[in-house]
């Protein structure tokens, strides 16, 4: 389902910037702005910094002069709004509203999440022509919200709503050693506790089978084999030296 976030009337331009950020980190990036306050928005260096590398986001965005021209090809109209209008639409939070909804794969149209300017949020007629106002649950003696982090709370809800992303892993994933890289391992241990003087080659007894057991059962890791064999060349070292 295509979706689209619209900035009404939007007077700073980190706002927008930071905009771009919270839709790029979620998957997002049709960003359509009406009469924002300056006309080179798009281009201004706080839109640059505060966007931080989400650039592609401003790159396509458009600017326009009516909100009917915001909303082309848009089917389902989601107002943000804290405080809920006499005769609007429903007020429900983002989560309430989307679990809500027809699957999106099923959905034709599109989706658009609408933004009022930061100093009186969005009016009433704008409110009027959506199909719900979305209200973030904040704490009641201090509700005003940010722009952007509210973008980045709605932005964040509908792409759980759409399936998500797979959480990332922090590092490349790992290569478990093979058998020759721990039988190779096992014999530089055995050759370096020797040097060392911890294993007697006349009577190893049954350290080397136990410390094979024991490096299967860590199911090391490539990285894991060249660190302990790393260790292995340093008692060597060690003992040379020492002799």
């Amino acid at each position: 389902m295509h979706t689209r976030f619209i900035l009404i009337e939007t007077s700073h331009a980190g706002n927008v910037g930071a905009t771009a950020r919270a839709m790029r980190v979620m998957g997002f990036d049709d960003l359509v702005l009406v009469r924002p306050r300056w006309a080179n928005v798009l281009r201004r260096e706080e839109s640059i910094q505060r966007a931080s590398g989400a650039l592609n986001v401003l790159e396509n965005a458009r600017i326009v002069d009516t909100l009917d021209e915001a909303l082309d090809g848009m089917t389902h109209l989601c107002a943000t709004a804290m405080t809920p209008r006499d005769f609007g639409p429903p007020t429900r939070t983002p989560k309430e509203h989307f679990t809500q909804l027809t699957p999106p794969a099923q959905t034709a149209g599109g989706m658009a999440f609408l933004f009022g300017s930061e100093r009186f949020g969005m009016k009433n007629e704008d409110v009027y022509r959506c199909n719900v106002a979305l209200s973030i649950p904040t704490d009641p003696s201090f509700g005003s919200l940010n722009i952007a982090g509210a973008v980045q709370v709605i932005a964040y809800e509908w792409r759980l709503a759409l399936g998500g992303f797979a959480v990332q892993d922090a590092v490349s994933p790992s290569v478990q050693a093979d058998a020759a890289q721990i039988a190779g391992l096992l014999s530089h241990w055995q050759q370096s506790l020797t040097d060392i003087g911890f294993l007697d080659p006349q009577a190893p007894k049954k350290l080397m089978p136990r410390l094979n057991q024991l490096f299967n059962r860590a199911s090391l890791t490539e990285e894991e084999v060249h660190i302990l064999r790393g260790i292995a060349k340093a008692m060597t070292q060690s003992s040379q030296r020492k002799s």
